[in-house]
């Protein structure tokens, strides 16, 4: 990854995104996921000359990248290295009270997907990572050898929503016993051992619903995601909108169901991507994307 793999970053559903945000001039808006900087510069064109965005990465390098991309627009970007989770307690250090809109995209970003070193994909080989922020103390490989059969057929079951996770996982820990699982490709193919050709899915990998599961768990994804939900709405002015773009089915239904159970926000209806954008960037293909007001 380059400097100009961040120049060459497409962000999802663009227009969507500043339709649903309206940024305007002097007001302030929060990146919760500052990614390679894509949706922050669209928000910071425009909302010019004046509007700020405070945009929130844990993945220091993505940072770096971000920030000589949002460097032409100097002050008018912070950047803090920081999960999402940790906005609300970030924010409050800044002095910022509220903000005119709240975007967060929960996409495996480009740069993680694109190195192979980061362990996210099963298309070149590489080490079980999959940290967003490699700072972290936990891995894929750790979490593989280190918690019991049960535990790690709950993680395929509910991240990933795998039906055949026990299977899995009984094969996983039988071969644990003889050799440490620290592979991509390893991995895959343990898991396409395991499960029977008939069960193997048309569309996808079959692995790919458990690189999703240990991806989930290593980075706390979903307890991440209700910390989001429940102290976004508190810094949102009246009018200001929340925007949480997902990408699976189990993320989507907790935004869903978070938006409808709180009473600061009025939800919308979830907007898909066109079929142009998908035409040029297929990433966005299983994108959804849910804004909600606050009242």
């Amino acid at each position: 990854m380059t400097e100009q793999a961040a120049e060459l970053h497409l962000p999802v559903m663009y227009n969507e995104v500043l339709a649903y945000l309206q940024p305007k001039n002097g007001r302030v808006y929060a990146d919760a996921t500052l990614g390679l900087g894509g949706h922050t510069e669209a928000v910071l064109k425009a909302s010019a000359p004046n509007g700020r965005v405070i945009g929130f990465e844990w993945d220091n390098e993505a940072a770096i990248l971000a920030a000589g991309r949002l460097q032409p627009f100097g002050d008018r970007v912070t950047i803090i290295h920081a999960s999402y989770a940790d906005m609300a307690v970030e924010l409050i250090g800044l002095g910022v009270e509220s903000v005119d809109g709240i975007l967060a995209d929960l996409g495996v970003s480009s740069l993680q997907l694109d190195r192979p070193e980061r362990g996210f994909s099963f298309r070149k080989d590489a080490p079980v990572d999959m940290r967003m922020n490699p700072e972290s103390a936990i891995d894929a490989a750790a979490i593989l050898a280190g918690v019991t059969e049960n535990e790690l057929a709950d993680i395929f079951y509910h991240y990933g929503e795998e039906r055949q996770a026990r299977r899995i996982a009984a094969h996983l820990c039988k071969a644990r016993a003889s050799c440490r699982i620290r592979t991509t490709r390893q991995l895959a193919d343990l898991v396409a051992e395991a499960v029977p050709r008939r069960f193997h899915p048309e569309k996808i990998h079959v692995a790919t619903r458990v690189f999703q599961a240990l991806r989930i768990a290593v980075n706390r994804e979903l307890d991440n995601l209700v910390r989001l939900l429940t102290d976004g709405p508190d810094f949102l002015r009246p009018g200001a909108a929340f925007c949480i773009i997902s990408f699976h089915s189990l993320e989507d239904r907790i935004v869903k169901q978070a938006f409808r159970r709180d009473g600061r926000l009025r939800p919308g209806k979830p907007v898909r991507p066109t079929e142009e954008e998908v035409a040029t960037n297929p990433r966005a293909r299983s994108a959804t994307l849910r804004c909600a007001v606050r009242v």
